[in-house]
């Protein structure tokens, strides 16, 4: 069983990621390193996957890939850089 949900959980980071190249950049900033952004989906993914299924124990795939789904898109929003050059502030 939790093979089954160590491999959904790589497959969803990298539909995570995937999106996030496609789509994201053009609305919201780029990312830095197309590499680092499909690894990191995956990653991110398995790791929200094995700390689900610590803390929810087996027979629970469902919070288990949902949780692993909530990592990946949080750790792929860090990867995010705004369009332009970088701001300063009036204070510094």
């Amino acid at each position: 069983m939790i093979l089954w949900e160590a491999l959904g959980s790589v497959l969803i980071g990298l539909a995570v990621s995937y999106g996030a190249l496609r789509w994201l950049p053009a609305r919201f900033g780029r990312f830095g390193s197309r590499t680092l952004a499909l690894g990191t989906g995956p990653v991110a993914a398995l790791f929200g996957a094995l700390l689900a299924h610590s803390v929810l124990g087996p027979g629970h795939v469902a919070g288990t890939l949902v949780a692993a789904l909530v990592v990946a898109v949080a750790l792929l929003s860090l990867l995010l850089r705004p369009e332009g050059p970088p701001r300063r502030s009036a204070t510094v």
